[in-house]
């Protein structure tokens, strides 16, 4: 486990778990909204967040915390351990909305309300995001450890086995 991917819907928990896991790991953490986002709340290019990615790939160890469904593949293929948040929509909403007004180590400013966008991009992500996620796990399966979690609960035992393991 020296190159891992932490994926799933907005709100699951990802970047929380991450930080714990480049906590108990020491494995360099890259949060993709720290990469995409300017403080202007413009973004980078697109060849620039790719060109980043390649950045990441040419080392030898990392988490990449955050999901950008385009480049989930490219992420895939060069990770050995993928871990995906797959929990119920409900629990995303709330976990976005319990991290209003608060600072943030993976975004450039702090965001005040849940947009309706952003909303609905969380209330869509099971129809349109998760089907193609669960394609490309099963396409690498043999491949990579794959470990699903559909409750934070289950992240955190994760966590909890890994620290005694150390």
């Amino acid at each position: 486990m020296k190159k891992i991917i932490v994926i799933g819907c907005p709100g699951s928990g990802k970047t929380t778990f991450a930080l714990k896991l480049n906590k108990l790991t020491g494995l360099p953490l890259y949060h993709l909204d720290a990469i995409w986002h300017k403080p202007d709340k413009t973004h980078i290019p697109r060849e620039s967040f790719d060109e980043a990615m390649l950045e990441i790939f040419a080392t030898d160890e990392w988490i990449i915390d955050g999901n950008y469904s385009r480049t989930i593949e490219m992420r895939l293929k060069q990770c050995d351990t993928v871990f995906l948040f797959d929990l119920p929509t409900e629990m995303c909403i709330q976990g976005a909305t319990d991290r209003l007004g608060k600072d943030r180590y993976d975004l450039p400013w702090i965001e005040k309300e849940l947009s309706p966008t952003f909303k609905l991009e969380i209330e869509s992500f099971r129809t349109s995001k998760l089907p193609e996620i669960h394609k490309l796990l099963e396409k690498y399966k043999n491949e990579k450890q794959v470990v699903v979690f559909r409750t934070r609960k289950e992240a955190d035992a994760f966590l909890e086995k890994l620290d005694t393991a150390h």
